[in-house]
C-alpha cells in the first residue's frame, strides 16, 4: 500500500466542485431507484471526465434516506454533467421515486483513501 499526500494550495483545490445530495425515495421503489442512480454514476464515472467520484451511501436506520458525494474538476464539469443524456435520463426515470432533494454545496478539508489523502 502506498499513501501520498497531497500538498495541493488552496487556489488548487477550489477549482474542485463538490454537492451533497440528500434524496428521499418512495420506499416502495427503492431498488428501482437504487438501480436507476448505480446506472447513471457507472455512466457519468465512465463518460465525463470532470466527474471525478461518487460516493452513495443510504441510511442503516430509514434506508429510503440516501445522501451522495458527488465531486467534480469544476463547477463546469458540473454544469457540463447536468446536460449528459445519461444524467437526463436518470433525472426523468427516478422524478416519480423521489419525495425530497436537497442539494449542498461544500468545500473539501480532508478526502482520503487508502491510496491518496488529499488535505485542502
Amino acid at each position: 500500500m502506498t499513501l501520498s499526500f497531497s500538498t495541493e494550495t488552496s487556489a488548487q483545490s477550489n477549482e474542485t466542485y463538490m454537492r451533497i445530495a440528500k434524496i428521499v425515495v418512495d420506499g416502495t421503489q427503492l431498488e428501482n431507484y437504487k438501480n436507476a442512480l448505480k446506472e447513471q454514476m457507472k455512466n457519468a464515472l465512465n463518460l465525463e471526465k470532470g466527474v471525478l467520484a461518487y460516493s452513495a451511501v443510504q441510511d442503516k436506520n430509514n434506508p429510503a434516506h440516501i445522501t451522495i458525494l458527488e465531486t467534480y474538476a469544476s463547477v463546469e464539469a458540473y454544469q457540463e454533467h447536468t446536460q449528459a443524456l445519461h444524467f437526463k435520463k436518470y433525472k426523468v426515470t427516478v422524478e416519480d421515486m423521489v419525495i425530497s432533494l436537497e442539494l449542498i454545496e461544500v468545500f473539501p478539508i480532508a478526502i482520503g483513501d487508502k491510496n491518496k489523502i488529499s488535505l485542502y
